[in-house]
């Protein structure tokens, strides 16, 4: 199955247009590897990296649904790998300032 046309029926974004652009900026992966082609075919036990707003979604895809259906339907057909927090490039802002003012370097 297409990417642009999973993330629809995953009910990550509401059009296959929308998926499109989304994916054409780059920020997806499959298996660790960069997409930019919305073609880029997807299957089960593949896992995705997804650019959400406030944060990174790393999800298992188990089932290809065959329709977008309800939520509860979709939802079925994925597992989260993460735990939905913050990326943690943006919650340690501070952190390597604080090391170069002590006098340490960053590893």
């Amino acid at each position: 199955m297409r990417l642009d046309l999973l993330l629809v029926r995953l009910r990550f974004i509401k059009s296959r247009s929308g998926a499109q652009k989304w994916i054409e900026q780059g920020h997806f992966r499959r298996n660790g590897i960069r997409v930019t082609k919305p073609g880029q075919l997807v299957a089960a036990q593949d896992v995705l990296t997804l650019p959400m707003r406030e944060h990174v979604a790393v999800i298992e895809i188990i089932a290809l649904p065959e329709r977008r259906g309800p939520a509860i339907e979709a939802q079925a057909c994925y597992r989260e790998l993460d735990d939905g927090r913050a990326i943690a490039i943006a919650e340690s802002d501070h952190a390597p300032r604080e090391a170069e003012e002590k006098g340490s370097s960053p590893q």
